[in-house]
């Protein structure tokens, strides 16, 4: 969950998944040259792509009762959802104490 003070961009930095527009989205990432969102995904066959300006993700507002931002680009308004990813601990990896 987002907390209303946060911005786009500090949540974009601590998500490991984005919903846009309905559509889950692994592959996003932040252009280091122009501080750009992209943002990739399928859509059945078709692969789908979006890129938000710097100013687009700074003016972003987030919906409380949704629990979403809200960021327009020149194609109209996009919902996003932040989300944490959850994946299988490798059993090797994991130490036991007592053990």
């Amino acid at each position: 969950m987002t907390a209303v003070t946060d911005t786009l961009l500090n949540a974009l930095e601590t998500c490991d998944l984005l919903e846009i527009d309905g559509l889950h989205a692994s592959e996003f990432y932040i252009a280091e040259e122009d501080d750009s969102l992209n943002i990739e995904c399928m859509d059945g066959r078709a692969r789908k792509h979006w890129e938000f300006t710097k100013a687009q993700i700074e003016a972003a507002t987030f919906d409380p009762t949704l629990q979403s931002w809200l960021i327009t680009e020149n194609s109209g308004e996009h919902r996003l959802v932040c989300m944490a990813a959850f994946g299988a601990h490798d059993d090797e990896e994991v130490e036991h104490e007592d053990a």
